[in-house]
């Protein structure tokens, strides 16, 4: 399986990748601001979700088409 970023570049467990978009995030207030740097993903199931964990949540799981690799 292969997971890639919104440019098409493919993504492995542990990467760095950078948001392209501002996001909010359900249930809470916060919203991750566009170039947002996110540390050491894990890769799921499914190719187009990566967990992660951002600096104010923790657990989070964001689509792969919002992100580059940093």
């Amino acid at each position: 399986m292969d997971v890639k970023d919104s440019n098409g570049t493919l993504l492995k467990e542990g990467d760095s990748v950078q948001l392209i978009k501002d996001l909010k995030v359900k249930g809470t207030s916060v919203t991750l601001k566009r170039g947002t740097l996110i540390k050491n993903i894990h890769l799921t199931d499914d190719e187009e979700e990566i967990e992660c964990n951002a600096e104010k949540v923790k657990g989070l799981v964001l689509k792969t088409c919002f992100l580059k690799k940093a």
